[in-house]
């Protein structure tokens, strides 16, 4: 009877931890280049006296879905959206080097380029200023130019594009690093859509039948609790009758 309720409970956590996977992902399903967070389980034994034969399903992280996300036009010039397996180089709140897929770019009151939520956008030489009253433009291959008033254009920076190798891992703060969080280096053969964001890739529907999946295995584990607790009382009942 043990092992029935072992596996009950070890099936209702891990799809309790299935849900909040999903509904983070569909929480998500219109944050500019988001990347759908997948899981997984692997069987663990118990160790202990008389526990050989009993394991526990504990969740692992395989990563995320690193498939391109829709490509939506926006006619914004500070609006960009990376092209392949390219990330945009970004500083993080905590000051180190990160990457991310969100390409709404702005231009803060100090002239600094910056994402729309105000994470700094680095270039190969570091930050990227532009003038006062120039309007801004990006090229294909990340060159950021600022134009003046007189129609004059001129060069401010490049941004940070790289291409590793190896996936990234997404952080707390859902930015992505490098596995060994060292800076990768800049990839001169990055490119990106200007005036373009790409979407997230979660498919909606997929999510929501796994919800509604993960959430009838999880009445069926409650179910197969409540049955050992019954069996119990009826096999107690059994002995006490018995005994009497």
């Amino acid at each position: 009877m043990d092992r029935m309720i072992y596996l009950g409970m070890a099936g209702a956590k891990t799809n309790m931890q299935r849900q909040d996977v999903l509904s983070h992902n569909l929480a998500n399903v219109s944050t500019t280049g988001f990347r759908a967070e997948l899981q997984a389980v692997r069987a663990v034994p118990v160790r202990g006296d008389g526990a050989s034969t009993r394991v526990y399903a504990l969740e692992t992280t395989v990563g995320y879905d690193d498939a391109t996300g829709p490509i939506n036009f926006t006619g914004r010039s500070l609006d960009v959206a990376m092209q392949g397996k390219s990330w945009l180089g970004v500083q993080g709140l905590d000051g180190t080097e990160a990457y991310t897929r969100f390409g709404s770019l702005a231009v803060n009151t100090e002239g600094t380029l910056v994402t729309q939520n105000g994470l700094t956008v680095l270039g190969d030489g570091g930050p990227i200023s532009l003038p006062a009253n120039t309007e801004p433009s990006i090229a294909p291959d990340g060159t950021v130019s600022a134009r003046q008033a007189n129609g004059k254009s001129t060069t401010v920076g490049k941004l940070k594009m790289v291409t590793p190798e190896d996936k990234l891992v997404r952080g707390e703060d859902g930015l992505f690093r490098s596995g060994d969080g060292t800076d990768l280096p800049a990839d001169p053969n990055a490119r990106l859509q200007d005036r373009s964001l790409e979407g997230s890739n979660v498919n909606p529907i997929e999510n929501m039948v796994a919800m509604i999946s993960a959430a009838r295995q999880f009445e069926t584990q409650m179910k197969l609790l409540q049955t050992a607790e019954a069996d119990e009382k009826a096999a107690t009942q059994l002995l006490s009758n018995s005994g009497g």
